[in-house]
Order: structure tokens, then C-alpha cells, then sequence
């Protein structure tokens, strides 16, 4: 059983990552190349679609690493399994302080009433989504070798 929750909780992580990698160097680097209107109407739809789903994802997650730590705690790999846990509750934390905050301001631009500093505040949110992006693959490398 143990073993069927350390492979379900990094699938889930990894497929987490592998959408906030995607986002971070594809989807938004298409976005930026479209007309400055089209690209607000994308990174608001982005901002609403998304701000539904990741922080379910998110909070799953974290759950389920919390879960696996308890279970395998007698495990020698137990501590890479807690160090990933800690990972994901700064990119959570960093979510919240960072990241929610514009992305809730962002979601309900358009052409029309983004503020004229909607640019720095996109760049903003890029910078510090790579950075979190950065923590959760740490956090999805230290489950992986947890595997063993």
C-alpha cells in the first residue's frame, strides 16, 4: 500500500510540475508574443482557469506527501520525503503572499481597464513563479529519490 502512495503522490507532483513548467516557459512566452490585447484576454483566462484548479492541486499535493512521511517514517528516505513537504508548503506560502494576489488583480484585466502597470505587474508574477517553480521541481527531485 505504501508503495502504491509514494508512486499515485509523485505522479500527481510530477504532472503538478510539469504544468507550472509549461505555463512558466511555453504557454506564457506564446502569450507574450500574441498582440498586448490578446495577451491580456490570455493570462486573464489563464488566471481564472487555472486559479480554480492549482490550488486544489496544490493543497492535494502537499496532502499527500504529508501522508506518505507518516506512513513510511521508519523509512531511511523519510527525510527527503519531509524535506519535499517542506518544499511545497513554501511554494503554497509563496502562492498565497505572491502569486494570488496579482494573479486575482490579473484574471479580471482586459484591454480596456488594465492599469497601466499591468506589464510590471505580469513580469512580477514571472518572476516569482519561477521561482516557485524552481521549489516544487526541488521538492518533485527529492520524491523521485525518495522512491529509491
Amino acid at each position: 500500500m505504501l508503495n502504491a502512495l509514494e508512486i499515485v503522490t509523485t505522479v500527481v507532483v510530477g504532472v503538478m510540475v510539469g504544468v507550472e513548467f509549461a505555463v512558466a516557459f511555453v504557454l506564457n512566452r506564446i502569450l507574450g508574443a500574441l498582440p498586448e490585447d490578446s495577451m491580456v484576454r490570455g493570462r486573464a483566462h489563464g488566471g481564472r482557469m487555472l486559479g480554480a484548479v492549482m490550488p486544489v492541486w496544490y493543497i492535494g499535493s502537499l496532502v499527500l506527501v504529508a501522508v506518505w512521511a507518516i506512513a513510511g517514517w521508519r523509512d531511511p528516505a523519510a527525510g527527503l520525503v519531509v524535506t519535499a513537504g517542506a518544499l511545497l508548503i513554501v511554494s503554497v506560502v509563496m502562492s498565497v503572499l505572491l502569486l494570488v494576489p496579482i494573479n486575482n488583480r490579473g484574471k479580471t484585466w482586459t484591454a480596456e481597464n488594465r492599469p497601466a502597470d499591468w506589464k510590471e505587474q505580469m513580469n512580477r508574477w514571472d518572476r516569482f513563479h519561477y521561482a516557485r517553480v524552481a521549489v516544487i521541481i526541488a521538492a518533485f527531485a527529492l520524491l523521485v529519490t525518495a522512491l529509491g
